[in-house]
């Protein structure tokens, strides 16, 4: 479902709100079905099964393999910190160490973005983007 519309009254606003928050809750606290009968036929189909479990595995590869060359390239930039917890870690985020003070200046000095804890999206990291990922992370560290 999308869509948009404007309301133009004050007097009304905070009614209005309270109807759309009671209408939108369900929307987000109930997904719809089609989701999981896609996983459903998935799981029950043994060969769609088997291609879904390589999937995966080359999906989770390729973030420990990012992992592994983010830590090299730091290591590479001759960086004093230690990274080997960017490869200890697993899973799809990675906490790097950095304080809410580096990553405002990663954001502003190299448009890279991540929260202010320092976690990163390892998923959005490639082969492309991650000496500059590594460059822009030795040079904030520092």
């Amino acid at each position: 479902m999308s869509g948009a519309w404007c309301l133009v009254s004050l007097q009304e606003a905070a009614r209005v709100e309270s109807q759309m928050k009671a209408i939108a809750r369900p929307m987000y606290s109930n997904p719809p079905l089609h989701g999981a009968l896609l996983v459903s036929e998935i799981l029950r189909n043994d060969d769609l099964k088997q291609q879904w479990y390589q999937e995966v595995a080359v999906m989770a590869n390729r973030i420990k393999d990012m992992r592994s060359l983010l830590r090299k390239s730091l290591e590479d930039l001759g960086s004093s910190h230690s990274w080997q917890h960017v490869t200890d870690q697993i899973g799809m985020f990675c906490y790097s160490g950095m304080t809410p003070e580096m990553v405002d200046t990663l954001a502003e000095k190299y448009s890279i973005y991540m929260t202010r804890n320092g976690r990163i999206s390892m998923a959005g990291v490639n082969t492309r983007n991650v000496a500059r990922l590594a460059e822009a992370m030795h040079d904030v560290t520092q």
